[in-house]
């Protein structure tokens, strides 16, 4: 063989074994897709027990059906994500707009300014809080009670109990504790939103989180 058809030859070697390499991959990625998808399919339904909480001592309420959609984290989507909100209104209030499946958006849990938490959505599930796809994906979502221009709302035992909250998140997910990974709703790509604004103590919030991730080990 001349040495121009040598070099056709290897070409056309190189691309059949390009072509082959990539559907190849396809193929590994399409079953692996359908390894973490497997209870989507018709007629099949993923066990769990509905209202089991996460959160120890949290109450369950659940969100309407509308503004949450069913996964199986971590095994489908990575959860690396807090998100902190203030819902610019009352503990009850958010409550009753996340019942509303008019809404279209709801988070994992929402926290009251005694401390209190509501667990409104399995942390396995997708909530649409986020107002970004790929955030809602891999973030739990926490509301809190009170206003962002009201830095009175944000209270000791609201503080606190958030801590408690997101330090156990973290540990159950690996997540680390740290700003990068513990983020407010304004720093969410293309969000319009302002929360928890500059009222919330992050250094002091910070700090909570470290100290009851440590308890936890």
């Amino acid at each position: 063989m001349g040495s121009e058809e040598a070099k056709r030859g290897v070409g056309r070697r190189a691309v059949l074994l390009g072509g082959g390499a990539a559907v190849l991959g396809t193929a590994v990625l399409a079953r692996e897709e359908l390894q973490r998808a497997w209870w989507r399919l018709p007629g099949t339904q993923r066990k769990r027990v509905e209202g089991e909480l996460d959160h120890k001592g949290a109450e369950w309420t659940s969100a309407a059906r509308a503004n949450w959609r069913r996964a199986d984290r971590p095994d489908d989507y990575v959860i690396d994500r807090v998100v902190i909100h203030v819902v610019q209104g009352s503990y009850s209030g958010a409550l009753k707009v996340f019942k509303n499946p008019a809404h279209g958006a709801a988070t994992h849990y929402v926290v009251r300014k005694d401390g209190h938490v509501a667990q409104m959505i399995r942390e396995l599930d997708v909530a649409f809080h986020a107002g970004n796809r790929d955030m809602n994906e891999r973030s739990v979502g926490i509301e809190h009670e009170g206003f962002v221009d009201r830095p009175q709302d944000f209270t000791a035992a609201m503080y606190a109990g958030s801590a408690r909250l997101t330090a156990g998140i973290c540990a159950r997910h690996g997540i680390p504790v740290d700003r990068e990974h513990i983020i407010g709703h304004v720093e969410v790509e293309g969000t319009d939103h302002t929360d928890p604004g500059p009222h919330w103590d992050w250094p002091r919030y910070m700090r909570l989180v470290a100290a009851e991730a440590g308890k936890l080990g």
